[in-house]
C-alpha cells in the first residue's frame, strides 16, 4: 500500500547505497522520487521499483555540481505538488587525481556535490517539512569523517566530517519541531564508488571483513533515520573500528590503518 502523497527524495539514486535505499524505502510503501546525472538508467530503475513494490516513482535528471540544480529540484516537486517528508543526501563521488592535479573547477564541483548541495536542499526543503509538521533528513557520509587524513582524495574525509556537523546543527534546531537528520557513516561498501574515483585497486587490498553489501549498508541507516539518530555507523565492525579511530594515540592509529587499508595512507 503507498503512502498517499508522500515521497521520499533521494539523490544519487542510479547506484550503490543510493539505488538500495530507494529500493528499501519503496518496500516500507513509500513514493519516490529519483533524482542522478544519467537519465536512462534512472527510467529503468524508476519502472523497476515501481512495479515490484506498487509505488509511484518520479525522476528528474539533474547534475548536482551546477549551482542551480537543487533549486531545480526542489521547484520539480513543488510542480508535481509532491509531499516530501523524507530526505536523503546521498549523491557523492571521489576525485582520482592528486590535489596538486586537480583544477580550482574541479575541486569546486567535487565539494558543491558532497556539501553545497546538501546544504541547499536541505535549506529548500526545510521550510516545507515544518509546514507539514515534521520530516526525515539523510546525510550519506562516512567512516572517512573519523579517520585520519588520507593520502588519496585529501578533501572527502574534511568534507563528510562538515557533514556531520552540519546535521548536528539541523538537529539542534529542528529536533524540537519534528524534523530529524541522521548522518550516516557507512565503511567500505560493495558499489561502484571506488572504480569511479579511481581507487579500486586501494579497494581490492581491504580485507573482505571490512566491506559490506550496499543493502546492508541502505537497511541499516533507513532504520537509524526512522529512529531519529544523529549519527549512526553501520555494522558492529565500523562501530568498533571508529571507536578505535577516535580513541587511540594517532601514530598507532596511522600504523593500523595502513595494515588495513593500505595505500589510503601511504601513497607517496
Amino acid at each position: 500500500m503507498t503512502m498517499e502523497n508522500s515521497y521520499a527524495l533521494i539523490t544519487g539514486a542510479s547506484s550503490g547505497i543510493g539505488l538500495e535505499i530507494a529500493k528499501d524505502l519503496a518496500g516500507r510503501g513509500y513514493n519516490l522520487i529519483l533524482t542522478a546525472r544519467r537519465t536512462e538508467l534512472l527510467e529503468s530503475i524508476s519502472k523497476e521499483i515501481s512495479e515490484a513494490n506498487n509505488v509511484h516513482v518520479d525522476l528528474i535528471s539533474k547534475d548536482l555540481s551546477n549551482y542551480d540544480a537543487p533549486r531545480e529540484i526542489f521547484e520539480f516537486c513543488e510542480y508535481k505538488n509532491y509531499k516530501v517528508d523524507i530526505l536523503i543526501n546521498n549523491a557523492g563521488y571521489g576525485i582520482k587525481t592528486s590535489f596538486h592535479e586537480t583544477s580550482i573547477d574541479d575541486e569546486e564541483a567535487f565539494i558543491r556535490v558532497l556539501g553545497t548541495s546538501v546544504i541547499m536542499l536541505t535549506k529548500l526543503f526545510i521550510p516545507k517539512m515544518l509546514e507539514h509538521d515534521g520530516g526525515k533528513i539523510m546525510i550519506v557520509s562516512s567512516v572517512a569523517s573519523f579517520a585520519p587524513p588520507s593520502a588519496i582524495q585529501p578533501l572527502y574525509g574534511p568534507i563528510k566530517t562538515f557533514m556531520n556537523r552540519f546535521s548536528d546543527g539541523i538537529n539542534i534546531n529542528y529536533k524540537r519541531k519534528g524534523i530529524t537528520s541522521t548522518a550516516v557513516c557507512p565503511g567500505f561498501t560493495t558499489t561502484g564508488f571506488h572504480t569511479a574515483s579511481g581507487v579500486q585497486e586501494e579497494m581490492d587490498r581491504v580485507p573482505r571483513f571490512m566491506v559490506f553489501p550496499a543493502s546492508r549498508v541502505a537497511k541499516e541507516g533507513v532504520d537509524a533515520m526512522f529512529a531519529g539518530k544523529s549519527i549512526f555507523i553501520p555494522t558492529k565492525t565500523y562501530r568498533a573500528i571508529v571507536f578505535l579511530t577516535t580513541n587511540l594515540p594517532q601514530f598507532l592509529l596511522r600504523f593500523i590503518s595502513n595494515m588495513l587499508a593500505p595505500g589510503r595512507y601511504d601513497r607517496n
